[in-house]
């Protein structure tokens, strides 16, 4: 049985993507099944997987709507060796469309059920809006990985981040909680950096992950050659930390 997690975090630029398909790669190392799903229509998660999303002719757009079932929409990341539900910019039109919709909440959660037996993790890589999309991402997922930069706007987005998870679990998904919140682009020089994961540690205590995962320029070019920065540059800092997460993440499933 698959444990589905969300990657979220309502503002942008904070390293969603870059850790939803670490991630799943860094899972993928420690010989996991992975899927990971793009529910943003950038396809950012997508064409980082090493999948040309202009080519595509199935994706997540058709699943959701019931045109397409998730094996039927599924293309497999060589480079990471995990599966992908690809996204790309007919995602967009979604929101609309959903709209009218039987189920529009749980319409990824119901095509989801289909292959939770060929899984152990499922990641959602989730747009940064509280929109249709997220929703749906949050009813299917059993808790939220929440990536931030440590950083005083960040602790701003998410006070209000948690407060959705909370609406969320309240009404639509009673499994829903935050599983941790994982510190990213952090750079141990910049005091500001130092002081707000103190406060991060002192207020959420062990739903803070121990791994941090540092600033890094291979990390950052990863995505422009469609390999995950996990198998991009094995041995930089960025890579080891992700493959930490993976591992820290095994185990604190195993501890729920």
């Amino acid at each position: 049985m698959a444990k589905i997690f969300c990657v979220a975090n309502q503002k942008g630029g904070v390293g969603k993507t870059t850790t939803a398909v670490n991630l799943a790669a860094g899972l993928a190392q420690l010989e996991q099944r992975v899927l990971l799903v793009d529910l943003d229509p950038q396809g950012n998660a997508t064409m980082g997987a090493g999948i040309n999303k202009s080519d595509l002719q199935t994706t997540v757009y058709q699943v959701l709507l019931g045109m397409a079932d998730v094996k039927g929409a599924c293309k497999r990341s060589e480079a990471g060796k995990f599966d992908v539900l690809p996204a790309n910019r007919e995602l967009a039109g979604a929101e609309v469309e959903m709209g009218e919709l039987d189920n529009r909440e749980t319409r990824l959660k119901q095509a989801l059920s289909a292959v939770n037996e060929n899984y152990d993790f499922v990641l959602i890589d989730c747009p940064p809006a509280l929109s249709m999309l997220t929703l749906n991402g949050l009813c299917a997922a059993h808790g939220v990985i929440i990536p931030m930069q440590c950083e005083y706007y960040a602790l701003e987005g998410l006070s209000d981040l948690v407060n959705t998870i909370k609406i969320v679990h309240g009404k639509l998904n009673p499994e829903l909680k935050i599983i941790g919140l994982l510190r990213v682009m952090f750079d141990p020089r910049v005091t500001l950096s130092q002081q707000v994961s103190a406060q991060l540690e002192q207020h959420f205590g062990d739903k803070v992950f121990k791994t941090i995962i540092p600033r890094n320029v291979r990390l950052a070019e990863a995505p422009s050659y469609g390999v995950p920065g996990v198998c991009f540059d094995p041995s930089s800092k960025g890579a080891q930390a992700y493959i930490a997460f993976g591992a820290e993440m095994v185990e604190r499933i195993r501890a729920l």
